[in-house]
């Protein structure tokens, strides 16, 4: 698997693991110094964003994708997601929404992290 192949299928595994609620799982794609920028502008570190999955703050429930973009420059790379999750976050209700997620990666020791992303809508 090359390393653009190799990106993508870290997103496919990114929301694998949102919809099983598998922090373990997340955090094994996260580097350290992880955080993410929701779409309201509000930045989380990742064992503040697992928490949340953890206790439903976050509830994500299906991620279909439209559209993985990677580009790789040396052992940096970004990736541009679009999908349609269904999900309730912040107690409100289930909804459809159409989330494009930006990604930083790094490789560090052979393998690929996620280093942060940012969540809007498309």
């Amino acid at each position: 698997m090359n390393d653009t192949e190799c990106i993508r299928e870290i997103y496919r595994r990114y929301w694998e693991y949102m919809i099983r609620r598998d922090t373990g799982g997340l955090r094994s794609l996260m580097s350290e110094d992880y955080s993410l920028r929701h779409m309201t502008g509000v930045r989380q570190s990742a064992e503040e964003f697992l928490k949340g999955l953890a206790d439903g703050t976050f509830s994500y429930y299906s991620a279909v994708h439209d559209s993985i973009e990677a580009e790789v420059n040396g052992d940096a790379a970004v990736l541009t997601g679009k999908s349609r999750v269904t999900a309730a976050v912040y107690g409100g209700g289930r909804h459809l929404w159409h989330l494009r997620g930006d990604f930083t990666l790094q490789r560090r020791n052979g393998k690929w992290e996620l280093t942060g992303s940012r969540a809007s809508t498309y």
